[in-house]
């Protein structure tokens, strides 16, 4: 009923086309062949009650645009489309911390920074945009997300990356559990979407664990800082228990990597002694911070410490994570 509801009442915007970059092709594929059976099998009734209608581009093999982004030797690079994209919609996806591509640049292997997809996307974009009816963005991590505000003179990455590809022609941006969503705010005439991953979290997690009891005696959410707040506020309401949280105390005199280093975690809540403890937030970067976390929460007696993550980026490798689940392999999972 919702499938006919959408497209009952209005004809598609344009023929559509998904444009993967590289580091996006596997996802691009499973979104590819999704909306193949998703417009094959759920709008042949809707053809049957409306007659002929004219649905050109709609009902394809594949909605995968042929492009290429070609490099020189030098490092620069150029983006390709080989086919026609006259007046159709694109749904550029861009995967922005996919560092396993790589390039030759004078000879040398150079691994893609956050910052060379970033490039090729705004490749992709002005290829496209003058011929094309809308120009999409899928970025399921948001570029820069992490700098979405400025306490001192510093640039602000992410506002300024959203208004360079609106003034490009992007119609629409979307992206999942973005680092702070007010980042929008750069840009409040154009449309921002912002998926939460709460639903998968928690189909997961009860699909991966059947002994879980979701009461206030035996589960708790835990915020491992004060910017995940929101994340936890709500999935602890979606589930009618308790939530606690952590603040970092940081050292403001030293600057380390980029941060001020941080001293202790403290925490604000009530006993979780007995209790499954789920700790929400949006990536995983070093782990550093998480993994103090879970420490915490073990030596407050915590049964089991759950991490529910929706980026794990794992900056500086797995080898702290697998030290950390062979140690208590039964109580943090």
């Amino acid at each position: 009923m919702a499938n006919t509801f959408i497209f009952d009442d209005s004809l598609p915007v344009a023929p559509l086309k998904l444009a993967a970059l590289e580091g996006c092709s596997e996802l691009a594929g499973l979104v590819n062949n999704h909306i193949v059976s998703f417009r094959r099998n759920d709008m042949e009734e809707l053809l049957r009650r409306k007659g002929n209608l004219s649905y050109r581009g709609y009902d394809v093999d594949s909605y995968i645009l042929n492009l290429t982004c070609y490099r020189f030797g030098t490092g620069e690079a150029k983006a390709v489309i080989n086919e026609s994209i006259r007046g159709t919609d694109i749904y550029i996806m861009a995967d922005v911390t996919n560092h396993s591509l790589s390039y030759t640049i004078n000879g040398r292997v150079n691994y893609m920074s956050p910052d060379d997809h970033f490039e090729d996307l705004k490749r992709v974009i002005g290829a496209s945009v003058s011929t094309a009816h809308r120009v999409n963005v899928v970025m399921p991590y948001l570029y820069e997300g992490r700098q979405h505000r400025r306490t001192n003179r510093e640039s602000l990455d992410c506002a300024i990356a959203l208004k360079e590809l609106v003034q490009m022609g992007v119609k629409n941006i979307i992206t999942f559990d973005a680092h702070d969503p007010r980042v929008q705010n750069a840009i409040p005439l154009n449309d921002f979407d912002n998926f939460m991953p709460t639903y998968q979290f928690l189909k997961t997690l009860f699909e991966h664990d059947k002994t879980l009891k979701i009461d206030r005696e035996h589960l708790m959410v835990i915020s491992p800082d004060e910017g995940a707040m929101p994340r936890a506020v709500y999935l602890a309401n979606q589930l009618s228990v308790d939530m606690g949280m952590f603040y970092k105390r940081r050292d403001y005199s030293r600057i380390v990597d980029g941060r001020n280093p941080i001293v202790a975690h403290e925490f604000l809540g009530s006993s979780v002694e007995g209790k499954t403890v789920l700790i929400i937030d949006d990536m995983i970067a070093s782990g550093e911070s998480m993994l103090d976390t879970a420490r915490e929460l073990k030596e407050r007696k915590a049964y089991k410490v759950i991490i529910c993550c929706t980026f794990g980026l794992f900056t500086h490798g797995l080898e702290k994570f697998d030290l950390f689940y062979e140690k208590d392999r039964k109580s943090v999972v």
